[in-house]
């Protein structure tokens, strides 16, 4: 991917989340699926301005559903859990 915009999809903000934020600095993401580390990492620090110390990655595939008689996958997408530098926050996820 060479369009950094398209990497990041969006913010995922669940209870998990907000723990490992509060503990641990990391922030998740939902990403491109052809989206590698060193984009994350790029995308991460060029929009939002703070240093990334680690980007780990995983794949989720879609699950098959049912309506009625017809069945339906939903798409596999990426997550990304991204560590950042200990002085650094997104304010993105600050509750106001």
């Amino acid at each position: 991917m060479k369009d950094l915009s398209r990497v990041i999809v969006r913010p995922l903000i669940t209870e998990r989340g907000t723990d490992m934020r509060e503990q641990h600095n990391q922030y998740s993401f939902q990403v491109a699926v052809a989206a590698n580390k060193l984009e994350i990492r790029q995308a991460i620090e060029h929009f939002f301005g703070v240093k990334v110390t680690a980007v780990r990655t995983m794949n989720y595939r879609g699950k098959i559903k049912r309506m009625g008689r017809h069945e339906g996958k939903r798409a596999d997408w990426k997550k990304a859990v991204v560590t950042l530098a200990k002085d650094d926050t997104i304010d993105l996820f600050e509750i106001v």
